[in-house]
């Protein structure tokens, strides 16, 4: 898979024209873009549609987490208007994500869609061992946990997850090299890590076998963005 394809622009934008303006500038180097919470609330459904109309791919980051039949309603109405992936939270857990499921293939097979990859959160990359213990209450340690969400994602019927880079190697060896692995908190080596506890860099994600890799401020926030997708690139290639 070519470099651009593997990589994911995060819209970490309030508006549909700063959205769209973003795709604009960063032309045919990429095809895919997430419209997360800030974006999609702020803007609509509509600017799926939008960034579709340009010849891109969307990456839905709602992180669907409620009782089985509203997320399987929700997941209906994101097929329907043509993600090429969506997720939801694994500790939603497995009926949840059958449901989820079953419910988009039912969709897709009858109004005859194109199916939406479908994967799983596993833990936040902001969440350390700390947390889980202190405040979730949660004895096991992270690549545990993670190991279990990956897993039952895995046995619910889901294309894949969202895990850190850290975690990326051990989910591979666990569900097999088909089983996606979407890989937030990525920070080039010249940037600082904000809020991302568990990151690694473009070169580490995709050694470790990361399918795709996410990317926002690194990129939208530098002065040159087209420069610092170049050097990014540069990074991938040399994994």
């Amino acid at each position: 898979m070519p470099w651009k394809d593997r990589l994911i622009i995060a819209l970490d934008v309030d508006t549909a024209d700063a959205a769209l303006s973003v795709v604009e500038r960063l032309g045919d180097d990429i095809t895919t873009y997430k419209v997360g919470f800030e974006l999609f609330v702020s803007a609509g459904p509509s600017v799926v549609q939008r960034i579709r109309e340009q010849g891109k791919r969307v990456f839905l980051d709602l992180k669907y987490h409620d009782i089985p039949n509203t997320v399987a309603k929700a997941a209906v109405a994101a097929a329907r208007i043509g993600v090429f992936m969506f997720n939801v939270h694994a500790s939603g857990g497995f009926d949840m994500m059958q449901r989820t499921v079953s419910a988009v293939n039912e969709l897709c097979v009858r109004e005859g869609l194109s199916r939406p990859r479908i994967i799983a959160v596993t833990m936040l990359t902001s969440m350390t061992n700390d947390v889980l213990k202190n405040e979730l209450t949660i004895s096991h340690p992270v690549k545990a946990h993670v190991r279990t969400l990956a897993a039952l994602a895995q046995k619910a019927g889901l294309d894949g997850v969202v895990a850190s880079p850290q975690e990326t190697a051990m989910i591979k060896e666990l569900c097999g090299k088909e089983f996606l692995v979407v890989t937030p908190g990525i920070r080039p080596s010249w940037t600082p890590p904000d809020d991302q506890r568990r990151t690694a860099t473009p070169q580490e994600a995709l050694r470790d076998g990361a399918d795709y890799i996410v990317m926002g401020r690194a990129i939208l926030k530098a002065d040159d963005p087209v420069k610092a997708l170049e050097l990014v690139s540069l990074e991938m290639l040399s994994a």
